[in-house]
């Protein structure tokens, strides 16, 4: 039976206007982060979606983005946590892509303290698979983080590139689940420009 994923990254963060790294690290949700997942709530809402279960990371920026969509009990979990940036955690950004180039060698960072892609993704994918395989699991929200989401893509979606595979903040990603296999059916980016009444 096929079941729907619902994998979102956070608001916007203050260290996401400061363009500063953050990944095991953390920062609170601007006023723009608390907004934009009023936009998600009412995608969802217009849609007619509801979901059986909600689950964030254990990271404050996700589970106070999942708590503006929805006031239903949710679990925290590691498994879909930040990538680790080691060294450069609250650094500029710059400093990281100066020093490695993870499109060319996802497993870069692992030379300064932090996480390889791979990691990443099979402790992502390991722990939304476990998720999806629950019996009353059919409609699931998960919140995470922008390499977390892209380093699970990666494995299900063919050809994709940081470039091409930009994930902005409260973009969701649709999935469906079915054997142990996620299959990718759209993402959803939201016109924030656009008023919410």
């Amino acid at each position: 039976m096929k079941k729907t994923l619902y994998l979102m990254r956070h608001g916007e963060t203050v260290f996401n206007k400061q363009d500063l790294v953050q990944g095991a690290c953390d920062s609170p949700l601007t006023e723009v982060g608390r907004t934009q997942p009023l936009y998600a709530k009412r995608w969802f809402a217009d849609q007619g979606i509801k979901f059986d279960h909600a689950y964030a990371s254990t990271q404050e920026r996700a589970s106070d983005t999942l708590e503006l969509i929805t006031e239903m009990p949710y679990q925290r979990l590691k498994g879909i946590k930040e990538m680790s940036f080691g060294i450069f955690e609250a650094t500029p950004n710059h400093f990281v892509r100066a020093a490695c180039n993870l499109h060319e060698n996802p497993e870069a960072l692992t030379k300064f303290g932090g996480e390889g892609m791979y990691a990443v993704q099979n402790r992502v994918v390991n722990t939304l698979t476990e998720v999806m395989k629950k019996p009353d699991h059919q409609t699931v929200l998960a919140v995470s983080h922008g390499c977390a989401i892209f380093a699970f893509a990666y494995k299900w979606i063919a050809g994709i590139t940081w470039e091409k595979f930009h994930l902005t903040n409260c973009v969701i990603l649709k999935f469906e689940y079915e054997n142990e296999q996620f299959k990718f059916i759209e993402m959803i980016n939201h016109d924030f420009d656009q008023p919410l009444t």
